[in-house]
């Protein structure tokens, strides 16, 4: 998988994703009902907007003290017993992990959620290896694996797009012989599960957070998987990003707290789980405890106009808002990390010429600014990419680029522009077409619509109804005119 997740041209993969009627009601029934929960659940906890600010404050103070932190936390984990391998590339990461794995001689690998994990495309890399076996332990990740590792299309619900049937399916090729009630299935994947985390000799986890002053980290979880691949397995591999740090566990608290609000609307996830390498006395956790902290092009989002996206905390709060991810859905996007943040955070990690369409897949309502509980400015920094791309690397070439550029001199010429407006009726004709009254489009000009308009304007058209403009005779700067030589009220 990787940071991309699909080969398919941008206008395909939304084409495809618009025929997926099920994972649009899906989508749409999780964003309504998260956002109740959510919402509810962030003012149980009173003066959200001050502890917004309180999370903003954390997460800029570490970024802005990262290596410093990264040094403490390293360090830490060191005195504890374990290793930390700082990775520049996904490769590098990639090589090490493999290799511990050989050291260990590890045959029974147990996985459970991260994103960091996918970004490396571990998965493909651990079934390349003989002798070995890998389980994602995640319910939902284990979903995916066993439908041939289909994507995911949500950084909480990855599985969203699929229903009980289809995951009935899935499971009857493992030997389910029950029926599709979601509570019958999910006991079998857990008796399924279960028995291979008995067998396993090396668990790989993500990390929610890494406390720097005592070389722990912080796992969230709702099913308790992560508890499992971290204290069954001899060995333990941690892969997280470079940014995923706070200074102590008081800021751990702090975030756990505003990210379960955020990002499934309870109070607390139902597993919080602080670890590290296992101290002398203890029968559980790793004997063998490793971090893989990655930078992938995080770095270089430092210091500059996109070091705010650094703070996230992936609690996909501005998928569950956003009005575009609600239409095309996690696929849509072609990048693991899908939503505006995703939008905003794909072209750092993975370029523009690969991601490039992303910042634009936006209506820029700013709803995901209003719900990031670290106060991202999500619509202002996809401005800033398509300001980038348009003004600073000279990306937008062909038609459209053409289009811009005559509506950019219209505009702009007073002459040109009152031309365009004594003419726009006639000019749109050839796309234009009647629709039969009623009673929601009875006041609009002749009731005419038009339909697969040129250019640019068939984008809009394709989706929304779009009124056919009035006749320069019935044009309301016209008869503003008239009326005010009439010595008609101007107000």
């Amino acid at each position: 998988m990787g940071l991309s997740t699909s080969t398919l041209p941008f206008k395909e993969r939304i084409a495809a994703a618009a025929k997926d009627k099920f994972a649009h009601a899906s989508i749409a029934k999780a964003q309504d009902t998260q956002y109740t929960k959510r919402e509810n659940a962030r003012a149980e906890l009173g003066n959200w907007q001050d502890w917004r600010k309180l999370g903003q404050s954390i997460r800029q103070h570490v970024i802005q003290y990262l290596p410093d932190y990264l040094e403490e936390f390293s360090d830490n984990v060191e005195k504890r017993g374990g290793n930390v391998f700082f990775a520049q590339t996904t490769d590098e990461a990639n090589d090490f992990i493999l290799n511990v794995i050989k050291q260990q001689q590890g045959h029974h690998v147990v996985k459970s959620k991260s994103m960091v994990t996918a970004e490396l495309d571990l998965d493909k890399k651990l079934q390349a290896l003989p002798d070995v076996s890998i389980l994602e332990t995640d319910l939902a990740e284990f979903i995916l694996q066993e439908d041939d590792w289909d994507e995911p299309s949500h950084i909480v619900f990855p599985a969203i797009h699929k229903d009980r049937n289809q995951v009935h399916t899935i499971f009857k090729k493992l030997g389910y012989e029950g029926d599709n009630d979601p509570e019958h299935m999910a006991r079998f994947a857990r008796k399924y599960m279960r028995e291979r985390f008995l067998e396993a000799d090396v668990g790989i986890t993500g990390c929610n957070f890494a406390i720097a002053d005592s070389g722990i980290i912080n796992l969230d979880t709702n099913e308790g998987n992560a508890d499992l691949a971290d204290s069954i397995p001899k060995a333990q591999i941690v892969v997280m990003g470079m940014e995923r740090l706070v200074p102590s566990m008081k800021e751990a608290e702090i975030m756990d707290n505003m990210l379960a609000r955020s990002a499934v609307g309870q109070k607390l996830t139902t597993y919080v789980t602080f670890e590290g390498q296992q101290t002398p006395g203890e029968t559980d956790g790793p004997e063998n405890f490793y971090v893989v902290v990655l930078d992938n092009n995080r770095s270089k989002a430092l210091g500059t106009e996109f070091q705010e996206i650094l703070q996230c905390i992936r609690c996909g709060a501005c998928l569950n808002v956003c009005p575009v991810y609600r239409q095309i859905g996690g696929h849509g996007y072609g990048s693991l990390y899908p939503g505006p943040v995703g939008a905003v955070l794909s072209p750092i990690l993975g370029g523009y010429e690969q991601f490039g369409e992303l910042p634009f897949a936006s209506s820029l309502c700013a709803a995901c600014t209003e719900t990031c509980p670290v106060l991202i400015p999500l619509h202002n920094l996809l401005i800033k990419h398509r300001e980038v791309e348009t003004d600073r690397l000279n990306m937008m070439h062909g038609f459209t680029d053409f289009q811009m550029k005559v509506v950019g001199k219209g505009t702009s010429s007073p002459f040109m522009f009152k031309m365009a407006l004594r003419f726009k009726h006639f000019g749109l004709s050839p796309w234009t077409h009647q629709k039969p009254v009623t009673a929601t489009n009875f006041f609009e000009y002749n009731n005419s619509m038009i339909t697969k308009g040129p250019g640019m304007v068939g984008g809009w058209t394709d989706v929304r109804d779009l009124p056919v403009p009035p006749k320069h005779r019935d044009d309301f700067r016209v008869w503003f005119k008239h009326h005010k030589k009439q010595g008609g009220d101007a107000k």
